[in-house]
């Protein structure tokens, strides 16, 4: 049965469930909800975490081993039901493992932790990863966090986005899920993005390097959201077209390529890990009123 746990420290409050260890909302103590709020009017997610893949297999069947397995886009770990075990009143740790169900689709065993801890201003959800099992296990994660576009307070109001290191990475585009082969010009000038409903109308904006680690959302007359990001070196910016969120995700993986191969091992930018290896994954953002 799903759980929510929330945790609070004074300045800001979390909710988060235990279906896919999921951030529900992020609140400030004036009562300003940051987080999306899942309305399936345009898309149920609130911040779901990616794994064992990132984006979408070929036909959503992967080739591991000389086998073939489904694998619905970004994996399965949002849609599985994680175990509590650990909880303070700042912060609550979440697993997931490996289990006939898993392995129906990803013939790997693994341990997943999902801890999601407040401390003054700031949230922090880190990911741990490890391979549980015996040979090498192949994978990508990621983070999906939606946010409200247009942010509390600054409705009407131009919404940014300002990587702290001032670059202006190149762009690539999905096509049905699948990574595409060109690359764009960087929509950032100087490092900055002026959000514009339009840019979304191609679906979602993927800069597999170069955006650096750590970037700010936001708007005159709203909480600025500072984002700063742990061995996550890939950035995409995804929306539907018109609807009042950004989703601002720090990857560790790719999507497949078009026309490329289906192996899981041999997606870019995935990582492997040897038995009882582990590695750790987290984006933090702080709040500024």
């Amino acid at each position: 049965m799903q759980r929510i746990v929330r945790i609070e420290n004074g300045k800001l409050s979390a909710e988060i469930s235990s279906l896919g260890a999921e951030l529900q909302s992020l609140t400030t103590r004036d009562g300003a909800n940051l987080l999306w709020n899942g309305d399936s009017e345009w898309w149920t997610g609130r911040s779901p975490i990616l794994f064992p893949i990132v984006g979408k297999a070929p036909d959503d069947r992967l080739s591991i081993n000389g086998e073939t397995y489904a694998m619905a886009q970004h994996g399965f770990a949002r849609r599985r039901e994680f175990t509590l075990i650990e909880q303070t009143p700042t912060s609550c740790r979440h697993e997931l493992l490996a289990d006939d169900a898993t392995r129906a689709a990803y013939p790997f065993d693994f341990r997943l932790q999902l801890e999601h801890s407040l401390r003054e201003d700031s949230l922090t959800v880190t990911a741990t990863v490890t391979n549980s099992g015996k040979g090498s296990m192949p994978y990508g994660i990621g983070f999906h966090p939606a946010f409200l576009w247009p942010l509390p307070g600054a409705e009407g109001r131009p919404h940014r986005i300002a990587l702290k290191n001032g670059a202006e990475p190149e762009m690539l585009r999905v096509q049905a899920g699948l990574l595409g082969e060109t690359r764009f010009p960087s929509p950032f000038t100087a490092g900055e993005l002026v959000l514009d409903f339009a840019r979304f109308a191609e679906d979602a904006m993927i800069f597999p390097d170069g955006a650096g680690e750590a970037l700010t959302y936001s708007a005159p007359g709203a909480p600025k959201l500072h984002f700063s990001f742990e061995n996550l070196p890939n950035l995409a910016l995804w929306q539907k077209p018109g609807a009042p969120f950004i989703c601002i995700e720090p990857w560790h993986g790719m999507a497949a390529e078009q026309g490329g191969s289906d192996a899981l091992a041999a997606r870019p930018f995935t990582s492997t890990l040897e038995t009882h290896q582990s590695a750790r994954y987290s984006f933090s953002v702080s709040v500024e009123t």
